[in-house]
């Protein structure tokens, strides 16, 4: 495994340093309720759906949380796994709340960028991974993941074996996901190497399907509109958005700075940036810069939008090249069709996955209707996610 892990030393030498905020302090939840009196207050007084299958995530986290509290036998954590909409993140998060012993609560993103940062720091240490399994388990009880997937060699070849030394050192893991432990990483290279991690989430966790009928996201709610299509030959509804939101705040068009890179913008404040699709998806930016953009500002204005779905297009790895850390010697070997948008969707999934967990509204102007930006393509399923992210972004309770 240390062998393993050299080959990304060079990648860790770019994140260390420029993530210390990802190692946040463990905390313990505010909230006195139970998950399971938090779901029945909900129902009774916040006008929520009673949806059988969140009964059943409901009384797998009231096991969870018996035993963690009142040493009610051996304590299994929780895969909550269904399609979008379901309240899984509601439901971790009532979880969460509700602990009296230390905790941490991330986005799966966040979190692997602090493992690559960690095991940066660890370079010389015999088993890296161990240590940093034991220096979590002095830090916290229980680690709450949301949207666990996986679809990087690099972190499938790191998670192989880092959930199983986690477990072994007592860290309790309770997530969400949209997909079953035996899907994640479902079609990756060498997927061998990620299956026991597979084996260790199966062996140590209770995974709950939360599959109901009910989409939660579209109620209760008052609608509030942040998604626009406008045609080539119409006006653009963003500059009086954005001159409503910067009402009163000194504005620019100068690049603003994120990470290493200079962000042309249309138009920004201290609060609200504006900026074009190409910009901020088709521009090489990673998820560490979507989070920086997001340190910065409240307000997210992107425009010029285009219809994202497009003919796919055949690639391989041919004979004898490289393909990430293992040399492909067998022959070619054929790659998931593309399309010529999918590099820029897959940013676009990042950033309204960033922007949603950290209750930045993203205002969008498009070519084409919401349900109509990207109907076909590898990055479907992933896309659904965040179609239903932004469709709740135009609820009122959503920012602003």
């Amino acid at each position: 495994m240390c062998g393993e892990l050299a080959v990304f030393q060079g990648f860790y030498a770019l994140l260390a340093g420029i993530l210390p905020r990802l190692n946040q302090e463990p905390a313990i939840g505010m909230n006195v309720e139970s998950p399971l009196s938090a779901w029945q207050r909900a129902i009774e007084e916040q006008g929520f759906v009673h949806d059988p299958a969140q009964w059943q995530a409901v009384q797998a986290l009231q096991r969870c949380h018996d035993a963690l509290h009142l040493g009610a036998g051996p304590v299994s954590g929780v895969y909550l796994w269904g399609p979008v909409g379901r309240g899984k993140t509601w439901l971790m998060d009532q979880f969460y709340q509700s602990l009296r012993v230390p905790a941490r609560r991330q986005h799966f993103h966040h979190f692997m960028q602090w493992v690559h940062q960690r095991l940066f720091q660890l370079i010389g240490t015999a088993d890296p991974l161990k240590a940093l399994a034991q220096g979590l388990a002095k830090e916290l009880k229980v680690l709450c993941f949301d949207e666990l997937f996986v679809n990087d060699i690099g972190d499938a070849i790191i998670l192989g074996r880092l959930f199983q030394v986690m477990f072994d050192e007592g860290v309790v893991l309770v997530c969400t996901s949209n997909q079953p432990p035996e899907q994640l990483y479902g079609h990756g290279f060498n997927r061998d190497r990620f299956a026991p991690a597979i084996t260790a989430i199966l062996n140590h966790m209770d995974v709950v399907s939360v599959d109901g009928i009910e989409d939660h996201r579209l109620h209760p709610g008052i609608a509030h509109q942040r998604y626009w299509v406008t045609k080539p030959d119409e006006p653009s509804v963003m500059p009086g958005m954005f001159e409503t939101l910067t009402r009163g705040q000194t504005v620019s068009d100068q690049p603003v700075p994120v990470g290493h890179r200079s962000l042309q913008v249309v138009g920004a404040s201290d609060s609200v940036l504006w900026c074009n699709f190409h910009e901020l998806c088709e521009q090489p930016l990673a998820a560490t810069e979507f989070m920086e953009i997001c340190d910065q500002f409240k307000v997210i204005l992107l425009s010029e939008v285009p219809c994202l779905s497009a003919e796919q297009r055949e690639g391989k790895i041919a004979r004898g090249t490289e393909d990430g850390a293992v040399k492909v010697e067998a022959g070619d070997r054929e790659l998931p069709q593309l399309s010529r948008f999918d590099d820029s969707v897959r940013r676009f999934i990042a950033l309204i996955d960033e922007c949603y967990d950290r209750k930045v509204p993203v205002c969008v102007e498009a070519r084409v209707p919401m349900d109509e930006l990207y109907t076909q393509g590898y990055l479907a399923f992933a896309f659904r996610r965040t179609l239903s992210r932004l469709q709740e972004m135009q609820l009122q309770r959503f920012g602003l």
